[in-house]
């Protein structure tokens, strides 16, 4: 599959940059459609370089439609799909994380789900991104509806080693994900040495998710070895365009000083 325009913008900035930041939108976690987007505008007026808007759960149907539809008017940035389910599509999008989760149990998440979707992905023109997705404790909801068998936190071989599979088996972009706040868990973001063996056993792409919450966090993530950092849950909370602001900086700094290498 040749790379389409997203891609490329993706793999652009990456030469150019050094680091990414992508916001992601749940719409199932604001009180209104008018707050999901408000939400996305402002982290789009701080500085973020791509809208993902996507659940575990409930962003489908007509609320995924009113929500991509909205952020699609604000800007041109590009807008992708992080499905949670074969109903996370939508013709407003620009693309879509196709993603396989490798330590899922049950094939459904691996290829099943895939092949259903495949055909309505192509009918609507979404750009697909081949994506390898592995779930890190604790894992939150997507590690329950998605039946992962999580990679533990202290083990970062296993994850380096699932990493350098889902290269080999075509993704162009590896992500590590925790599930949304693991903080509700008493844990905290995906550990530096576990970003490091991911980083050291891939060549692609590295998204790094999953409760990142300050500027500290967020460099750290950059500085051992994520190139592009995703944030959801630390934008929910209000001054979404002042964080936004200071986590584009962050990604703006560890960038020069990747390029810098």
């Amino acid at each position: 599959m040749k790379k389409g325009k997203i891609e490329t913008y993706i793999n652009e900035m990456l030469e150019s940059k050094g680091a990414m930041l992508f916001t992601l939108i749940d719409p199932d976690d604001y009180k209104s459609t008018k707050d999901a987007v408000k939400t996305a505008d402002e982290c789009i007026k701080g500085g973020s370089d791509v809208i993902l808007i996507g659940g575990s759960i409930g962003a489908q149907g007509g609320l995924l439609d009113e929500v991509a539809e909205g952020v699609r008017e604000l800007s041109d940035i590009p807008v992708i799909l992080f499905p949670g389910n074969i109903a996370t599509l939508t013709r407003y999008a620009d693309a879509v994380y196709f993603m396989s989760l490798l330590n899922a149990r049950n094939p459904y998440w691996i290829t099943q789900a895939q092949m259903l979707a495949a055909p309505l992905i192509r009918k609507l023109g979404i750009e697909p991104l081949p994506v390898g997705y592995m779930v890190v404790h604790p894992g939150g909801t997507v590690g329950w509806v998605g039946d992962v068998n999580l990679v533990p936190r202290e083990k970062p071989k296993i994850a380096a080693a699932l990493a350098m599979a889902g290269e080999y088996l075509g993704n162009r972009f590896i992500l590590t994900d925790t599930g949304s706040n693991p903080r509700l868990f008493n844990y905290g973001p995906i550990p530096n040495e576990l970003i490091r063996s991911v980083r050291a056993a891939i060549t692609v792409p590295y998204i790094v998710a999953g409760g990142i919450t300050n500027t500290k966090e967020l460099s750290d993530a950059y500085r051992n070895g994520a190139d592009i950092v995703q944030v959801g849950t630390a934008f929910e909370a209000g001054n979404a365009t002042k964080m936004a602001k200071l986590f584009s900086a962050v990604a703006k700094e560890e960038g020069r000083k990747k390029l810098k290498k």
